[in-house]
C-alpha cells in the first residue's frame, strides 16, 4: 500500500504558500556579482557544506570570476536545508537578484500556442497550449513543473544538468528549505504520481510544483504510462487548488536521468493534458510544454502528428 501524500492544507501555511516574496534588501544594491559571490563564499567558508564542495578559507583567492560561481554553485547544491546567516542570505539575494535581472525572461502569455504554430496538429487542446523550446528558469508563467525525486529536497550533484539542479539554484537556497519543511512534516518519501508546490522566489515564475515521475528501465509498461499521467494530473490538481494560477509550465516530466523514452511520454503529456482540460474548462489559460533540447522538441513534434487524440 502506498503512503498516503501531504495535502496542501497540512503545510500551506507551513512554506507561507500565500506571502508574496520578497528578498532581503539589507545588501548594497549595487554590488557587482562577481563581488557577491565572492562575498558569499567568504561568509560560507565555516558552513558545513564547504568542505565537501572544497571550499576553504582562501579557495576563491586566485581563481576567476566563473570559477568562483563554480564553486559557489557546488556549496549550495551540496548544503543541507538550514537556516543561514542573516548577512548571508542579504549576500545571496542580491546575488540571486542580479542574476535573475541579467536573464531575459519570457512571458508566457506571449507565447503562440501549438494551433498558432502548427495549425494543421490533430491535437483537440491545440488553442490552449503551448510547446516552447527554452530555458524554464527563465519563464515569466504563474508556475513551472519540476521533475524531482522521491527525497524532493533537490539534487545534490555539483553541476549535474538536470532540471531539479537548475531550478533549485535558480530560485535559491529557500526553495530546498521549503521542501524540507513539507517532507518533515509528510514523515516518508513523496510517492510517484503525486506533487507539492512551493513558491519560486527568484524564479520568474511565482510557483514550482514538484512532482516525482516514474523511473523507467527497460519497455514502458501500463504501470510507467499511468504513473506519468498521474504526475501530470497531480499537477494540474494541484496549481488548481492553490488558486491564483492561470499558466502553468511542464518539463519532460520522468525522460531525463529516469530513462522514460521522449516520444512516449510527450504523447502520454499531451493527452492527459488535453483530458484534464477539457474536465475543468477555463480553470488555465494557457498550459506550456517547456523542452530544452532539440530532440525533446522532435518528440513532441511526432507526437503531435502522430500519437494524441485528436480535436
Amino acid at each position: 500500500m502506498y503512503p498516503t501524500p501531504l495535502p496542501l492544507a497540512a503545510y500551506r501555511a507551513a512554506v507561507a504558500l500565500d506571502e508574496p516574496f520578497g528578498p532581503d534588501v539589507g545588501h548594497n544594491p549595487d554590488a557587482r556579482s562577481a563581488e557577491l559571490v565572492r562575498e558569499a563564499l567568504a561568509l560560507l567558508a565555516d558552513d558545513s557544506a564547504a568542505a565537501k564542495a572544497g571550499l576553504h578559507a582562501d579557495s576563491a583567492d586566485g581563481i576567476d570570476d566563473d570559477a568562483a560561481r563554480r564553486l559557489l554553485r557546488s556549496v549550495l547544491t551540496v548544503r543541507e536545508p538550514g537556516p543561514l546567516s542573516t548577512e548571508a542570505a542579504q549576500v545571496l539575494d542580491a546575488l540571486l537578484a542580479d542574476q535573475r535581472r541579467a536573464r531575459d525572461t519570457t512571458d508566457a502569455t506571449s507565447l503562440p500556442t501549438i494551433l498558432d504554430t502548427l495549425p494543421h496538429a490533430a491535437y483537440r487542446a491545440a488553442d490552449r497550449t503551448v510547446l516552447w523550446q527554452g530555458d524554464i528558469t527563465t519563464l515569466g508563467a504563474d508556475a513551472v513543473v519540476n521533475a524531482a525525486n522521491s527525497a524532493l529536497l533537490g539534487c545534490f550533484r555539483p553541476m549535474h544538468p538536470c532540471i531539479d539542479n537548475d531550478l533549485h539554484t535558480a530560485a535559491g537556497p529557500r526553495l530546498r528549505d521549503d521542501c524540507h519543511t513539507i517532507m518533515s512534516l509528510q514523515r516518508h518519501p513523496e510517492p510517484t504520481g503525486t506533487a507539492k508546490i512551493t513558491r519560486g522566489y527568484h524564479l520568474p515564475a511565482r510557483y514550482v510544483l514538484h512532482t516525482v515521475g516514474p523511473i523507467v528501465d527497460g519497455p514502458v509498461l501500463p504501470r510507467h504510462q499511468q504513473a506519468l499521467a498521474a504526475s501530470y494530473r497531480a499537477c494540474l490538481d494541484l496549481a488548481a487548488e492553490a488558486g491564483g494560477i492561470r499558466s502553468l509550465a511542464f518539463c519532460g516530466i520522468s525522460t531525463g536521468v529516469f530513462g522514460y523514452p521522449k516520444t512516449p511520454a510527450a504523447r502520454t503529456a499531451l493527452n492527459t493534458v488535453a483530458e484534464w482540460l477539457d474536465l475543468h474548462p477555463g480553470r488555465l489559460d494557457r498550459v506550456i510544454f517547456n523542452v530544452y533540447a532539440d530532440d525533446d522538441r522532435a518528440a513532441y513534434l511526432q507526437a503531435l502528428t502522430e500519437g494524441t487524440q485528436p480535436r
